[in-house]
């Protein structure tokens, strides 16, 4: 096989990757800024931080920790985006304890048990749109 045509093959497969996003008016403004702000020359720059970043926070979710913004004054917020939620062990997933009394229970097997409501007439109307 002559030279130029192996070398030619090889610059082929060493090419990285091409990713391309359609971005709204707004979406391409935030990047734009956040690219300022961050001080990151290039989108190919600015996709490698964002993929470190996320790469991190669905490793920190796969352990079961949560992600939490604290303030200076010691307000806490966690982060919750419902796909990265998805690689959460479902032993840590948050869940509601409800201790329901002897009559709530009665009124539950009632409501399970009974036929299905008729929608009204408004229902129908909104649905038709």
């Amino acid at each position: 096989m002559p030279a130029t045509v192996t070398k030619r093959a090889q610059r082929k497969s060493a090419r990285k990757p091409k990713f391309q996003a359609d971005l709204a008016p707004v979406e391409d403004r935030i990047v734009r800024s956040l690219k300022e702000e961050l001080q990151l020359s290039s989108n190919s720059d600015f996709m490698a931080e964002a993929v470190a970043l996320f790469r991190w926070a669905v490793a920190e979710r796969k352990r079961g920790h949560k992600i939490v913004s604290e303030s200076t004054t010691g307000e806490r917020e966690v982060l919750v985006l419902p796909r990265l939620e998805r690689v959460a062990p479902e032993a840590v997933l948050p869940y509601v304890n409800i201790t329901w009394n002897e009559k709530e229970l009665e009124n539950l097997m009632t409501l399970a048990l009974a036929e299905p409501a008729q929608p009204t007439e408004a229902l129908v109307r909104a649905m038709r749109g």
